[in-house]
């Protein structure tokens, strides 16, 4: 069994938080089971504080994600361990508007000659020689 070395002890009004959260039932289910985690690990007063392996094995999820719950409360606190995290990284989009529109057309558009559908790089290389475009990877189509 994992040492404690994360202690989760929540208040009342987060501990009613949570009951709130699963009694909609509207959350996905991943979440409802990080809320789930976090309620029987509980060593509050009101709390059944159970142990990693118990927790694990009555939710169905392995001792590790317990021990991970447990980690994310103490360093994110209550929403930050339940919500799901948003990605670290902005993703540049490689097309504006109009280039985009461009795509479509062409991918809407009859297939070139000896081809019964439009590629990906197809595509790519088309939107290249039409001047619309410096540059275009197929990933950047997809």
């Amino acid at each position: 069994m994992p040492n404690k070395k994360y202690c989760v002890e929540l208040t009342e009004e987060q501990r009613s938080r949570l009951l709130e959260r699963l009694g909609r039932g509207e959350r996905p289910a991943a979440e409802q089971t990080r809320v789930r985690i976090l309620l029987k690990v509980d060593e509050g007063p009101e709390g059944p504080a159970w142990t990693y392996a118990r927790t694990a094995e009555a939710l169905e999820v392995a001792s590790g994600t317990v021990a991970g719950i447990r980690r994310r409360f103490c360093e994110r606190g209550l929403t930050g361990c339940v919500e799901r995290k948003s990605p670290d990284r902005e993703y540049d989009h490689g097309l504006d508007g109009k280039q985009e529109a461009e795509l479509i057309r062409l991918a809407c558009s009859e297939a070139p000659e000896g081809q019964s559908q439009w590629s990906l790089r197809l595509l790519a290389n088309k939107m290249v020689k039409l001047d619309v475009v410096e540059d275009l990877s197929h990933e950047t189509v997809r």
